[in-house]
């Protein structure tokens, strides 16, 4: 696996995976890699020649009070992963490399960036835009890979490409789970083992939800109070937003129809974990 620092080092990478038409698929993640992010690496291996990986903590997704300092970081044991899977190429900037000094310059997707986690993370959404957009432009895949897990991301994602026309094929992939349920992320390593077992209401709130619409419920609001209900059982776990949503534009809905995204965000301790469901799929 060809490990690049540099931005001018992944252009010259990516000009030879690409040599003669063959696709290059890329996985952009903030490394502490888990099967939800081994999962994504194997469906672009399916669908590309060669396989780039990006491992970047991006400072500019993060809040002034939120964990970037502390967010989990296992760079060797990652390598080790992804050389495992086969992975051709790994990006690996520092955050210098990626923002040059009095950087003023944003990617911001308007109407969709304030919705969900944009609510509670201002600022959030317009820092993932902004270094995804300088992800592609610098790898310049063929096709890229996402986890159904942060949806409303995949969603403003899928805008921006169609917006600013980048010749990409986004791929949002289904949530990989733990035995019991818990959605997996680089945030459970934060959890101690009390509070690993709250976590799971997350899960089981929407399954309440699910279980509802299956049996003919089509009530947002009903559909809601259930779920919240179920969230109440877990007094250490403070909701932020539990929310019925359509998937293509992350607006409220009120009377549900098959596909329908239902999403959770709340704090398990100091921990905040998200997850969400399709309905009917």
């Amino acid at each position: 696996m060809r490990i690049c620092e540099t931005i001018d080092d992944m252009r010259a990478a990516s000009r030879v995976a690409r040599r003669e038409g063959r696709p290059l698929g890329f996985v952009p993640t903030m490394g502490a890699l888990h099967e939800g992010h081994l999962s994504l690496v194997r469906a672009a291996k399916a669908r590309s020649h060669v396989v780039a990986a990006s491992i970047f903590v991006n400072p500019l997704q993060f809040g002034p009070t939120e964990d970037l300092a502390k967010y989990p970081r296992s760079f060797e044991r990652d390598v080790a992963l992804l050389e495992k899977e086969a992975v051709g190429i790994l990006f690996a900037p520092a955050p210098e490399e990626m923002y040059p000094a009095g950087a003023t310059t944003y990617v911001s997707v308007e109407g969709l960036s304030e919705k969900l986690c944009g609510k509670s993370r201002p600022g959030h959404f317009r820092g993932v835009t902004t270094v995804v957009a300088k992800l592609f432009h610098i790898v310049e895949p063929d096709l890229a890979f996402f986890g159904q897990k942060d949806a409303a991301q995949a969603t403003i994602i899928r805008r921006m490409v169609r917006d600013l026309n980048l010749p990409i094929e986004i791929f949002v992939c289904p949530i990989v789970r733990e035995p019991d349920g818990l959605a997996m992320s680089s945030r459970n390593a934060y959890l101690n083992p009390e509070e690993r077992k709250s976590a799971l209401v997350l899960n089981r709130s929407l399954t309440q939800v699910k279980n509802r619409f299956d049996q003919g419920e089509r009530e947002a609001a009903a559909l809601i109070e259930s779920a919240k209900k179920v969230l109440a059982q877990e007094p250490s776990v403070r909701l932020d937003y539990f929310e019925i949503v359509d998937p293509a534009t992350l607006d409220s809905v009120q009377e549900l129809t098959r596909g329908a995204l239902v999403a959770v965000a709340a704090f398990v301790g100091n921990t905040r974990l998200i997850d969400n469901t399709l309905l009917g799929a």
